[in-house]
């Protein structure tokens, strides 16, 4: 009787499995120690507090001990089940004690490499490698992450890794990350580097305010936690026995604390900041001063650029860059080309990056009708209209002139929201810009819209008006000129991307 398991008469024999030729590496050993310090501050907080208060009772060190002892041991079990390897074709990860994951990224596949040391790993010399292939813009989801390997076998994986059709490094003793053939770092061109005089634009973008308001959130939390409740108490204090003069004090101390802590925030983010191209055609972002990063691009998945004013940076002739890119999303900071600096350096990093001898966020923008204005005040002045009108009748008496000096601001800013409005149509990008308080101009390449979306609310429809959505497989997912001519919209969208849009309006035509 013959073998159930054997080839067919006549058919070859299946190949024997093999394995790639490479050996499997565990992440380095000091993220023992890493992990806790990174991950484990809110742990490491409870213990020191349950050391330091009280009276040394016996419980509190118990429980101290055992909450050391378990992030330890789950440091331990997760660097002990965690390797990775770097084939010719793929880069994996397996980790996992109690359900095991199994991650694999082809290497031709690979996108961008984000290289982050937080403090904790910048105190070991240790970095994290995120590898994107940007694929989806969930953080995880898209690649995976090497956390963490020493600084500079990270610096020799981003090269490694987007240099297309390099060998993989040798291989190594079982359990061990070595150290493998250099790999060369060629020399890179840099682009844009941080000027200490971008200093003066840290206050205009608010982020002390950002951070002191994230703060304030935090606290309230746990004092909610401990059966404090502050946030009821200063409803029923400004309800019941309201002063002027405390609410204007600590208003004003709120603005200037966040002006004075806009500064070092803008510091800690963007100290060592860098734009560089590299000779393997990737952009090279490098920034930060207690947590570094460094992320790197192909340039061949760059779609454009956003250029980004901020009310009060635009206030004093500032922007920020934004790469519109596959493989890095929107989300997060990982695509900023540059920090809020002079609106003149963001042009000519945009000429750069694009490769071109004109930045395309500064063509003349074609305006869009009158009646998009009239839209715009509407959206911005009738809300505080209706706030104030509800604090006249159900609140202190007040309260209701709050809203109503606002109005006259909401007016300026609906104004100005339709002077931002405006598009233009060149050989190679569309030029779309939006917005007031965060005015952002985007230059898309032509050849990266892969659709239309067009969208015509009740009252758009009454004023002849669409909002038109270029949509891409880069930054945003799609891109809007707002509030536009019916006519113009189309006759935009079918010019920018002949015959994607054509054949919907020949049917329309037919129809009528």
């Amino acid at each position: 009787m013959s073998n159930p398991w054997e080839a067919p008469s006549g058919l070859p024999a299946a190949p024997e499995a093999t394995e790639p030729r490479s050996e499997w590496h565990r992440l380095h050993v000091r993220m023992l120690v890493v992990r806790p310090l990174n991950e484990g501050v809110t742990a490491l907080a409870a213990v020191f507090f349950l050391l330091f208060t009280g009276d040394g009772e016996k419980w509190r060190i118990i429980a101290s001990s055992a909450t050391v002892a378990a992030i330890l041991a789950f440091s331990y079990f997760v660097w002990r089940t965690t390797k990775y390897r770097i084939t010719d074709e793929r880069v994996e990860l397996h980790t996992g004690l109690f359900t095991r994951k199994q991650l694999a990224v082809p290497r031709d596949r690979i996108r961008t490499v984000d290289l982050t040391s937080k403090p904790g790993h910048r105190i070991f010399g240790l970095s994290a490698v995120r590898i994107g292939t940007g694929q989806q813009d969930v953080p995880g989801s898209d690649g995976l992450t090497l956390d963490a390997v020493t600084q500079e076998e990270a610096e020799r994986l981003r090269v490694l890794l987007l240099q297309k059709g390099v060998a993989p490094r040798p291989a190594a003793e079982p359990g061990e990350e070595t150290s493998a053939e250099p790999v060369e770092v060629p020399r890179s061109e840099v682009i844009s580097q941080l000027d200490l005089k971008w200093l003066k634009y840290a206050p205009l973008s608010l982020s002390g305010l950002v951070a002191i308001g994230a703060l304030i959130g935090l606290l309230t939390n746990y004092a909610d936690d401990f059966g404090l409740h502050p946030v009821q108490s200063l409803f029923e204090w400004l309800f019941e026995d309201p002063s002027v003069g405390v609410i204007g004090a600590s208003a004003i101390g709120l603005v200037v604390a966040g002006l004075v802590l806009s500064v070092p925030i803008y510091v800690m983010q963007f100290w060592n900041y860098r734009l560089t191209r590299e000779p393997d055609a990737t952009l090279r972002v490098q920034r930060g001063l207690l947590t570094t990063r460094s992320v790197s691009v192909e340039e061949q998945r760059l779609r454009g650029v956003d250029i980004q004013e901020p009310l009060l940076v635009r206030a004093g002739k500032g922007a920020k860059a934004v790469a519109v890119t596959t493989g890095l999303g929107s989300k997060g900071e990982s695509n900023l080309l540059l920090p809020p600096a002079p609106i003149e350096v963001a042009h000519q990093v945009t000429r750069d990056v694009l490769k071109v001898d004109d930045d395309p966020t500064t063509r003349t923008l074609r305006p869009h009708p009158f009646a998009a204005l009239r839209r715009s005040l509407v959206r911005h002045v009738v809300p505080w209209v209706v706030i104030a009108a509800g604090l006249a009748v159900w609140a202190p008496s007040w309260a209701w002139p709050i809203p109503v000096a606002i109005i006259p601001f909401a007016a300026l800013v609906g104004w100005d929201n339709y002077r931002s409005l405006g598009h233009a149509l060149d050989d190679r990008y569309l030029i779309t810009r939006n917005n007031s308080l965060v005015r952002s101009t985007v230059a898309l390449q032509r050849t990266g819209i892969i659709g239309w979306r067009i969208r015509r609310s009740f009252f758009q429809r009454r004023s002849g008006l669409m909002t038109i959505g270029a949509t891409t497989a880069a930054g945003a997912g799609v891109y809007h000129v707002t509030d536009v001519g019916e006519a113009d919209g189309l006759l935009l969208a079918d010019a920018a991307v002949p015959d994607l849009l054509r054949p919907f309006l020949a049917e329309k035509s037919t129809e009528d």
